[in-house]
């Protein structure tokens, strides 16, 4: 990949005491662009991404652990310059021991990524919106906006709310109650839009154009998606410094496992990090896999799909990150697995019975992947192993509540408890 040496300049209009997005680069060409609400490069078309300094000076390990926990303790390897000013408490979720379901897997240990927890909408994606709203407070946007399968709306919602921009919300018609509730009571303009994820996407592009505002996985998507990265940084933190054998991880756009990529290249190349880079896997439900089968088969182009799936987070047909993820997956000697419905309910439950984490369906695909790679060999009897889960299932409830079974109802009688229990 071609490198640019632009250096890193504030926005031309941010407050010198603010946040100031950094210069962008194109990840094809090597073409550099000013900071810009712009994601896509005007030589070739290819997307833009954060230009860092390579002369910056980096904090150490000790440094590090003196900073507030938050994703903002990394912001070295973050796209703001200046201060942050909004979203300053988000990140730093638990790394759970999961000796358990490490033996459900056939491994050494298991640890839980819990952004399950996260801070404040119990997704993955608080991250990067924590990141895409400081850039857009940095361009003086007054309204920001996203295209949706569920988490990316809570997010957006409730943090435009608290940060004070008017914020336009696009999702599928058919999305999940819990996440539509659980957009709108924040109060934005929420729009259900007819058809999949993949048409509210093209529309929102229209809508970046004609408008202006800050769509965060749009035209604010070269300094967005660099919050994901975090979740590397954390894992080898928490680690006491060091990386895992594997990481596996859902995908969707494909964006979460490029950046977790990216994000443990980053530590490694700052000495922060001891042990060699972990391998990377990715997990896709079986009914919208387009990543799955381009790592499995190789080549240079994603196969669009139409989705067919219980896992509306994941349910991307043309992911704009798919190839670079499935570069990342065969680069570091991974593999990807793609789970059915059927599977990935197991799998939330079998997360749920092993851990006490509850996790939507992305969750599920993430841990039925890893029983299926473990099965198939790929996954290996000393490894250390991260499962990522990037969200809450109480945000999809329905999906696993007909598996469950009914819960017997009984008259406030000690006989009938002893009834239960003799049974």
């Amino acid at each position: 990949m071609a490198q640019s040496a632009l250096a890193p300049v504030a926005a031309p209009d941010a407050a010198s005491d603010g946040p100031r997005p950094i210069s962008l680069v194109c990840r094809l060409c090597g073409a550099p662009a000013e900071p810009q609400p712009v994601a896509t490069c005007e030589h070739c078309l290819g997307p833009l991404e954060p230009a860092y300094d390579p002369a910056r000076r980096l904090p150490s390990r000790a440094e590090l652990e003196r900073r507030p926990r938050s994703i903002w303790r990394y912001a070295e390897w973050l796209p703001i310059a200046g201060e942050p000013i909004v979203s300053l408490d988000t990140g730093f979720t638990p790394l759970v021991d999961a000796p358990a379901l490490a033996k459900a897997l056939g491994v050494r240990r298991a640890w839980v990524k819990n952004d399950a927890v996260s801070h404040p909408t119990l997704s993955f994606k608080d991250r990067v919106v924590a990141v895409a709203l400081n850039a857009a407070k940095g361009f003086g946007l007054d309204t920001v906006g996203c295209a949706s399968t569920g988490n990316l709306a809570n997010s957006v919602a409730a943090q435009a709310a608290r940060a004070g921009l008017a914020a336009w919300i696009f999702i599928p018609e058919d999305l999940e109650l819990a996440k539509v509730v659980g957009t709108a009571v924040y109060g934005p303009h929420l729009v259900r839009v007819k058809g999949t994820y993949d048409d509210v996407n093209r529309l929102c592009a229209q809508v970046a154009d004609r408008f202006g505002w800050g769509l965060v996985n749009l035209n604010l998507r070269g300094y967005y998606g660099e919050g994901s990265k975090t979740v590397a940084y954390e894992i080898a933190e928490q680690l006491g410094w060091r990386t895992p054998d594997a990481v596996i991880a859902p995908m969707a756009g494909g964006s979460l496992l490029t950046k977790i990529d990216k994000g443990f290249r980053d530590f490694a190349k700052a000495g922060l990090a001891d042990g060699a880079h972990p391998r990377i896997y990715g997990a896709q439900a079986a009914g919208c896999a387009p990543i799955v089968k381009l790592a499995r088969e190789g080549g240079e182009r994603i196969e669009p799909v139409i989705p067919n799936t219980i896992a509306r987070s994941l349910a991307i047909g043309n992911p704009a990150d798919g190839r670079f993820a499935a570069t990342a997956i065969r680069s570091s000697g991974g593999a990807a697995a793609a789970v059915t419905d059927e599977e990935l309910v197991a799998g939330i439950r079998l997360l749920a019975e092993t851990t006490g984490i509850f996790a939507e369906t992305a969750g599920g695909v993430t841990v039925a992947a890893a029983l299926k790679l473990a099965r198939g060999g790929e996954l290996r009897a000393t490894d250390e192993l991260v499962l990522c889960i990037t969200g809450n299932g109480l945000k999809t409830i329905d999906a696993v509540q007909p598996a469950l079974a009914a819960a017997p109802v009984i008259p406030p009688k000690l006989g009938a408890v002893a009834a239960l229990v003799n049974a």
